[in-house]
C-alpha cells in the first residue's frame, strides 16, 4: 500500500537511534547520517519537522522504577530530548539545511519556544523545525508530543522511524514467526496493545486522521524509499 501525496510530515526517531552502535550517548557519524537522509527527504519537496526520543540519555519511566521520583524523571528526559534536538540541528546545518528547534520548556539561550505560528513561518520558509521537550508535561511521552505536533502542523503522516521494519503482532525479537502488517486500523493497535507508540499517541492521530507509518530507521536510505512508496512499511489507518 502506498501513501497518498503528501505535503508536510512529522518525523518521529527514538532517542536510541541517535546512539548507533554505542551503548548510550550520541554518535555524531550516526547523526550525520540520519541527518543526511532527512535532508534527502526535504529535497523532494516535503515541509518537514521531526521530534526526537531522549532514551540514549535519559528515560524517565525507567528512572522512576529504580526509585525516582516520575515527575522528576520525566522533566530529565524532556532535557534529554533538547540535547539530541541540538545535536541533530548541528548536523543538518552542517549540512546546508536551514534548521530551527523550538522547545516546549523554554531556553532561549539555547532554542526558540515552541510557537505554532513561528514554526508554521519556518516550515514555509523551507526551513526543518525540531520539536523538543514532548509536550512540555510529565506523564506523557514523546510520542504523544510528535502526535501532538502533528496535529497541530497540520501534517500529512506521521512517520515513525524505528528499530522494526513495521508493525507486528508480537514482538518479532522474541517470535521469529512473528506477522507483520501492511497496514493495520488504530482500533486494532489499540485493541491488541500492539507497541506501536503509546495509546494516547495513537488515540490523538485517530481523532486527526493523520496516517502513522512505521519503518526501520537503521537501513540506510529508508527514509526516502519509504516516501516513495518502495519500502517495507506499516500504515497505520483508518480501515473500512
Amino acid at each position: 500500500m502506498t501513501l497518498p501525496p503528501m505535503k508536510r510530515i512529522l518525523l518521529k526517531l527514538s532517542g536510541e537511534v541517535l546512539m548507533g552502535e554505542q551503548e548510550y550517548g550520541i554518535d555524531p557519524a550516526y547523526v550525520t547520517r540520519l541527518a543526511e537522509e532527512v535532508k534527502a527527504a526535504k529535497e523532494t519537496g516535503l515541509e518537514m519537522c521531526l521530534v526526537i526520543g531522549g532514551g540514549n540519555i535519559f528515560r524517565g519511566i525507567s528512572a522512576a522504577s529504580r526509585g525516582l521520583d516520575r515527575t522528576t524523571g520525566d522533566y530529565m528526559g524532556m532535557l534529554a530530548t533538547v540535547m539530541n534536538a541540538l545535536a541533530m540541528q548541528n548536523a543538518l546545518e552542517q549540512l546546508g539545511v536551514e534548521t530551527r528547534v523550538q522547545s516546549a520548556i523554554p531556553m532561549a539561550s539555547v532554542c526558540e519556544p515552541y510557537i505554532r505560528r513561528r514554526a508554521e513561518r519556518h516550515l514555509q520558509k523551507g526551513r526543518i523545525v525540531i520539536f523538543a521537550a514532548g509536550t512540555g508535561n510529565p506523564f506523557f511521552t514523546t510520542d504523544t508530543g510528535a502526535a501532538l505536533r502533528a496535529a497541530e502542523m497540520n501534517c500529512d503522516a506521521l512517520m515513525k522511524g524505528t528499530s522494526v521494519d513495521g508493525v507486528y503482532d508480537r514482538d518479532p525479537k522474541l517470535f521469529p514467526e512473528a506477522k507483520r502488517f501492511d497496514t493495520i486500523s488504530y482500533g486494532k493497535v489499540l485493541s491488541d496493545n500492539l507497541k506501536v507508540m503509546d495509546a494516547t499517541a495513537v488515540a490523538l492521530a485517530r481523532e486527526n486522521a493523520i496516517p502513522i507509518v512505521v519503518f526501520s530507521i537503521r537501513e540506510k536510505g529508508n527514509v526516502a524509499r519509504v516516501l516513495a512508496g518502495e519500502g517495507v512499511q506499516t500504515i497505520v489507518q483508518a480501515q473500512d
